[in-house]
């Protein structure tokens, strides 16, 4: 609930979401889509991703501009420093997803957005990585993100947007119940 009477405008097209969720419920077979990056490998620990195409509503997309994507380990690391690592990705991913969410579902909440800023920390053990430790996992062991929301709406309001941002997050979701990864060669 907006505490301001203003028209809010957060600059997403909620009517077209919700036509689109009304829609592919009558039709779910559309609603599978299949998202795909493309990584090659350049020199030591340097990829490039490439990110151009994806199928969805029973054809392919392609978006309006492909992005590639650099990724490295740091120098720390015995490694050039040629981009981010791949767990940075992850976090951006998931920092992306939710702070998205929370503009979606305000716009949809009528809750004015003046600001918002979210800070994604992961906490990991290197030596599973490394194989310095069999016990030692090699991902995360904790992330945690923090949000700073500056918008027209009470404490509640905000933490309920946060909290459904957070439920209908794929990236979240993804990372928080178990998905099933094939590795195929050749």
């Amino acid at each position: 609930m907006s505490i301001t009477d203003t028209p809010v405008e957060n600059g997403v097209n909620t009517e077209a979401l919700l036509g689109a969720r009304a829609h592919l419920s009558e039709a779910p077979d559309l609603a599978q889509f299949t998202w795909r990056a493309t990584c090659n490998w350049e020199n030591g620990t340097h990829t490039t991703t490439k990110i151009e195409s994806f199928d969805g509503l029973g054809t392919q997309h392609t978006h309006k501009t492909s992005d590639t994507y650099s990724a490295d380990h740091p120098e720390c690391f015995a490694s050039e420093d040629l981009g981010i690592t791949p767990t940075e990705y992850l976090l951006i991913g998931l920092a992306s997803c939710l702070t998205a969410g929370i503009a979606s579902v305000s716009q949809h909440r009528d809750i004015q957005l003046n600001s918002v800023t979210s800070t994604v920390e992961g906490k990991m053990n290197v030596l599973g990585v490394l194989g310095g430790d069999p016990d030692v996992r090699n991902g995360f062991t904790d992330i945690t993100v923090n949000f700073n929301i500056d918008a027209d709406a009470s404490d509640d309001d905000i933490a309920a947007v946060v909290a459904q941002s957070q439920k209908r997050s794929a990236v979240y979701d993804a990372l928080t119940n178990p998905t099933a990864i094939t590795v195929n060669v050749g």
